[in-house]
């Protein structure tokens, strides 16, 4: 039986579904015919009484532009149109991200997003796609993660080894944003009818302690993750530190108007959201950290972090699901309050993407689909993000993400960070990016920690310490 509450509070709200299928590559399969679909549908019509009526995809930029600049692949244009109107036919409304993860190997080679040519090109794919396909395309998504093939590529490393350059790498988040503002210039000047956004990956989490240095921890974090993107997007400026540092400018990047281009307005802001984190301060990090099985990998990942000001550590007691993904519903809504907190009404309408991966994987005492369950967690999140919706946030749409899609990271990152792995499974131990350990990918931690006199005890030494 659908909730009343929830059906009330979120009736403005899209939902639909997305796929990292790529359409220029190959007819993907009508969305109804996979488990996934089908499931989230369900579960959608259960609580809400509608059903999920979009469906996003990817357009394929490697296989549209294969050659260079300038020119197309005619029969990869072509299936991307069949793939659109095969949707359109079945009464769903398309969605279509330009640019997910991967570069045409001809810009790949000539330096990725640390090149500030790859902001134009990305926009030169907008415009020739807006052009072709604006009367057909619902939502048009310029890029669906801006920190993976940034801060964890250029930056770190961590899906490139060998191509983290440390903080000079930094200028690759400067360049995507303004890939994202020449896109969305050249879509609506390509008259498209559809809303137009792109897509952070929102951080959140907790202080490990009510110490007031672990919730300064946890402003680091966000800083480094959340405003580093959305201060140029909805202030027009790039994120400064506390120690008034403004660390993307400061890599020489940035030309007079690029701001402005940056900070043009967008339909929505996407946000993708996995799961929240319990970070503590550098010198809290000892008494915080267990001597456990995972504390070994935890070390690996807080000695970089702890340049930063902040670290990482499990929850305690927090049920998980099999992915080590800690259960907390209102999360999500914790998450999105803080944005709301820090830019009010600059926001866009959010849309909630990335969304569901962690639950397909509950199940009951026998090991078979926990249904009853699964649907139970997302009448917990959105009753939560209802509850912002009621006080005032505008959210425009909820996008069930396949479980299927980005596994390597999940498996070797986020699983990691969440770190609230089943008492019955080996705690994950990804290799760390070379770059991150033999360069690091910022500055090396400092001497000493917030408070005058205290001596910063590394992750290694300190963690055996209850």
């Amino acid at each position: 039986m659908s909730d009343g509450f929830l059906r009330q509070s979120l009736h403005d709200v899209y939902w639909g579904v997305a796929t990292a299928d790529t359409t220029a590559a190959a007819p993907p399969p009508p969305p109804e015919r996979g488990g996934h679909f089908r499931q989230w549908t369900d579960d959608i019509r259960d609580l809400l009484g509608v059903t999920a009526d979009t469906h996003r995809m990817v357009a394929g930029w490697p296989e549209l532009q294969p050659d260079g600049p300038g020119s197309w692949d005619r029969a990869a244009l072509d299936r991307c149109e069949r793939a659109l109107d095969a949707l359109l036919d079945q009464g769903t409304r398309p969605a279509l991200t330009l640019f997910d993860r991967t570069l045409p190997h001809w810009l790949d080679g000539a330096g990725g997003w640390l090149a500030r040519d790859t902001a134009g090109y990305l926009a030169e794919c907008a415009a020739e796609l807006g052009r072709r396909f604006g009367d057909r395309v619902d939502r048009w998504i310029t890029s669906t993660d801006l920190a993976g093939p940034t801060l964890a590529d250029h930056v770190a490393g961590m899906y490139s080894p060998g191509r983290g350059t440390g903080r000079s790498g930094l200028a690759a988040v400067h360049h995507i944003l303004l890939g994202n503002g020449l896109a969305t210039q050249a879509l609506r000047a390509a008259g498209v009818t559809g809303r137009i956004g792109t897509t952070v990956t929102l951080v959140g989490g907790y202080p490990a302690t009510g110490d007031p240095y672990d919730r300064l921890a946890l402003e680091r974090l966000e800083s480094w993750t959340n405003r580093i993107f959305l201060d140029p997007l909805l202030l027009g400026e790039h994120m400064v530190t506390e120690d008034d540092v403004t660390p993307v400018a400061a890599t020489g990047c940035v030309r007079p108007g690029d701001l402005d281009t940056i900070a043009t307005a967008q339909d929505l802001l996407a946000v993708s959201w996995h799961t929240p984190f319990r970070v503590t301060a550098p010198e809290n990090l000892p008494r915080v950290l267990p001597s456990t099985k995972c504390r070994s990998a935890l070390n690996e990942v807080n000695r970089l972090l702890v340049g930063l000001g902040f670290a990482i550590v499990p929850f305690d007691d927090v049920e998980t699901t099999a992915y080590g993904w800690p259960i907390i519903p209102e999360g999500l809504a914790d998450a999105v309050c803080g944005l709301c907190e820090l830019y009010g009404d600059l926001l866009p309408p959010l849309s909630v993407v990335d969304n569901g991966m962690g639950d397909l994987d509950l199940v009951d005492g026998t090991g078979h689909r926990d249904d009853a369950r699964r649907r139970a967690l997302l009448r917990a999140r959105l009753t939560w993000l209802a509850g912002l919706v009621e006080a005032g946030v505008e959210v425009c749409g909820y996008e069930y993400w396949s479980v299927l899609d980005n596994l390597e990271a999940k498996f070797r990152y986020t699983r990691l960070y969440a770190m609230a792995v089943p008492d019955h499974e080996p705690a994950p131990r990804p290799a760390m990016p070379s770059d991150w350990v033999q360069g690091g990918a910022f500055a090396a931690p400092p001497a000493t920690g917030p408070r005058t006199g205290l001596t910063l005890v590394s992750p290694a030494q300190g963690a055996g310490t209850s």
